[in-house]
């Protein structure tokens, strides 16, 4: 079970049901495509390019708006959740927040000719990933793995660029 906590910071764009809806079903094939097995809690906040700009440059020291930013709240390694101190005795696991610029999200949409909704789908992929571990910085397998991983989701719930 995944429990998302969707709060919408932005008045750039609509936050229709069939985006909200999206962002859920992103989470949850993430969480079957990695057969992670405990149920999850997952933040997604919805801002605008200057509010992610701002976070951007508190916690990253990057003086720049993004598309998305991923803030993990456990470590994985191969086997899984790697905290010792982490107890998973039935209780939601807090994986973490993503933070999403729709504004950032529709310009990236248009740059690439598919739709706004593929897009966040996207994003939100790309994040759930980066809350269950992997990373592609400096690393060309891991974004590699990461890309694969992405498209096997969006594709599996339909969400394709045309």
């Amino acid at each position: 079970m995944v429990e998302l906590i969707l709060e919408n910071e932005q008045d750039k764009e609509e936050l229709t049901p069939e985006i909200e809806k999206a962002i859920k079903d992103v989470c949850v094939a993430v969480m079957e495509e990695e057969e992670c097995d405990f149920d999850a809690e997952i933040s997604v906040t919805l801002v605008d390019n200057d509010t992610i700009r701002s976070i951007n440059k508190e916690q990253r020291d990057i003086d720049r708006a993004t598309d998305v930013l991923s803030f993990p709240m456990l470590e994985f390694d191969e086997d899984g959740i790697s905290d010792d101190e982490y107890d998973m005795d039935g209780e939601l696991v807090m994986l973490g927040d993503i933070v999403i610029s729709m504004e950032r999200a529709r310009e990236q949409a248009n740059e690439f000719g598919h739709s706004f909704l593929r897009e966040v789908a996207f994003l939100t992929a790309h994040s759930m990933l980066h809350l269950l571990g992997y990373d592609h910085v400096d690393d060309k397998e891991g974004e590699e793995i990461m890309c694969e991983k992405q498209e096997r989701v969006l594709t599996s719930l339909g969400i394709t660029r045309d």
